[in-house]
């Protein structure tokens, strides 16, 4: 049942992955999903892909995935995906109600060269790996060539097309088996139930054109003002991103569907999910002006108490948040923003590249210019050498900032790096 009286919910029905194989059917028996490389290269053929393979990374594998790109979650609402993806997959129409099969543990991912796509890497094993969320999942990885004559704007297409596709064929495999678990999601309509504090959270997407853009319903927010959806409409695949930059801070489709402060509010007794509000993050400073003050003002408008607010990017990214932040505090909401901070290889230097002057609650994703060092592994996916460390093997012992490794200081809420005082 959905508390407080809220309006009409999303059912999920989990199916969890353990066991990731290539074979002659895509199947999921009993947690094994077997995939079949002639459906799945039906599936990617395109113009733009003058070739595409594809190869299984599992958790705790001595492999490394170079180039990572986009990855998504598995999921469907019936056979073809009966709604997801919208705009790209299912209909440019909201999604989030009825029920969504998703492949829990399990993700596609492409890997290789994009232009403006910073070189992110993934460890599936070793010290590194648990900075990931994507080392903790059984991938699907799309290797691709482009096409000669191609534009890369048409590969960037295929490729994101070809993802959502394979990641809704994998999911309709599980339509016909009992789901391992089911969750009900009530949606934020209505009052909160015994009294909580109504919380909204308030996602910056970038917004800065080709292979820096971030998709709802298959199209930019870009040049437009803050929205509100349904948190639920994030499982069945609403924001689906388009943004190759930056990888220790990139928001990956797949935690755009699991977004972790949405599930962190929703999980808390104290709190009520009130409203998801998507920002668009533009570049010009008029522009950053004009969009905070409304995001605010909507904030207010929705009588919410507190506002969590995520970013997408670096340094440009810091001042929406802490524009939003200062705009809420005037509005009466209290606001806490989730930062990575660029505080030099020491952590010596200015933690945030714009802070907010009027709000004071912030939390630390970790420090973009750490180093870490990988150890050597036995093979790479995606890219055969490192290109920030002037073509080194991939698969040779690197030290590399956290800067480079997929997700690392999520600004979602996902991160496992943290600051704290030195000794």
């Amino acid at each position: 049942m959905n508390e407080g009286g809220a309006g009409p919910g999303l059912r999920r029905l989990v199916h969890d992955v353990n066991e990731l194989t290539l074979g002659d059917r895509t199947s999921l028996e009993q947690g094994r999903l077997t995939v079949s490389e002639a459906e799945a290269s039906e599936l990617l053929a395109d113009p733009a892909l003058a070739r595409v393979a594809l190869a299984c990374a599992s958790p705790g594998d001595s492999a490394r995935i170079v180039g990572a790109l986009d990855a998504v979650q598995p999921c469907t609402k019936g056979a073809g995906g009966g709604g997801v993806f919208p705009g790209f997959v299912g209909a440019a129409m909201p999604p989030g109600r009825g029920e969504t099969h998703i492949l829990r543990g399990a993700a596609v991912l492409a890997a290789g060269y994009l232009p403006r796509a910073q070189e992110a890497v993934i460890d599936m094993s070793g010290p590194v790996a648990p900075l990931s969320p994507l080392a903790g999942t059984h991938n699907l990885v799309l290797e691709f060539e482009p096409a000669p004559e191609a534009s890369w704007e048409d590969v960037e297409a295929a490729v994101r097309r070809g993802v959502l596709r394979l990641a809704v064929h994998l999911a309709d495999a599980a339509l016909d088996t009992e789901p391992d678990a089911v969750e009900e999601l009530a949606d934020p309509a209505g009052p909160a139930p015994d009294g909580r504090a109504r919380v909204a959270v308030v996602t910056n997407i970038q917004t800065q054109g080709r292979f820096k853009d971030v998709f709802v319903y298959g199209r930019s927010l870009s040049g437009g003002l803050p929205t509100t959806i349904s948190p639920n409409e994030l499982d069945d695949g609403a924001v689906v991103s388009g943004q190759y930059g930056h990888p220790a801070l990139k928001n990956p489709t797949f935690l755009h569907q699991t977004h972790p402060v949405v599930a962190a509010v929703r999980a808390c007794d104290e709190l009520w999910l009130a409203a998801l509000v998507l920002c668009p993050e533009p570049i010009e400073q008029g522009a950053k002006e004009m969009v905070s003050a409304h995001a605010a003002r909507l904030c207010a408008s929705l009588g919410v108490d507190a506002a969590i607010l995520t970013k997408e990017g670096g340094g440009n990214a810091d001042a929406d948040v802490s524009l939003k932040m200062d705009g809420l505090e005037r509005e009466g909401v209290t606001a806490v923003g989730i930062f990575a901070e660029m505080a030099g290889r020491d952590g010596t230097g200015p933690s945030l590249v714009v802070p907010p002057s009027r709000a004071t609650a912030m939390v630390s994703a970790g420090n973009y210019d750490e180093r870490l060092v990988l150890p050597a592994c036995d093979r790479a996916i995606g890219r055969e050498q490192i290109a920030l460390l002037e073509d080194r093997p991939a698969t040779d012992e690197l030290e590399l900032p956290a800067a480079a490794v997929y997700c690392a200081l999520n600004p979602l809420g996902w991160g496992r790096l943290t600051c704290h005082e030195a000794a």
